[in-house]
């Protein structure tokens, strides 16, 4: 299975464009900060996608998803730190596009597991 045919990782690349696009606007203090850690986070997402489909099992998919949803939870909170600090303003598709990749990630492990 080819990991850029995975819808899973498509939308995870569109959040890891968004979360960038909006971490530009982070006070220069925030750049060794939270600005590093939710671009790793997110980063981290399709990077772990990508990884489990190289891998040769499900078994071993199924551990990559598990911690791309770990640090999709990581990426949502440091969101929402953002927000509390007034780093940046509520983004509709930046939620939107979190709640859509946590619904694909679950889907997908579900799927593994039933396979």
């Amino acid at each position: 299975m080819n990991h850029k045919d995975l819808e899973v990782w498509k939308k995870s690349m569109d959040l890891v464009e968004s979360i960038y696009q909006m971490t530009n606007d982070f006070p220069d203090s925030e750049k060794f900060g939270l600005t590093n850690q939710i671009r790793r986070a997110v980063v981290s997402i399709p990077s772990n996608i990508a990884e489990g489909s190289g891998r040769k099992s499900d078994k071993e998919l199924i551990q990559f998803i598990h911690i791309a949803i770990g640090s999709l939870a990581e990426v949502e909170t440091q969101y929402l730190i953002s927000l509390r600090l007034k780093y940046v303003v509520r983004n509709e598709i930046i939620e939107n596009e979190l709640i859509v990749l946590n619904k694909l990630l679950i889907g997908f492990k579900n799927y593994l597991l039933k396979k």
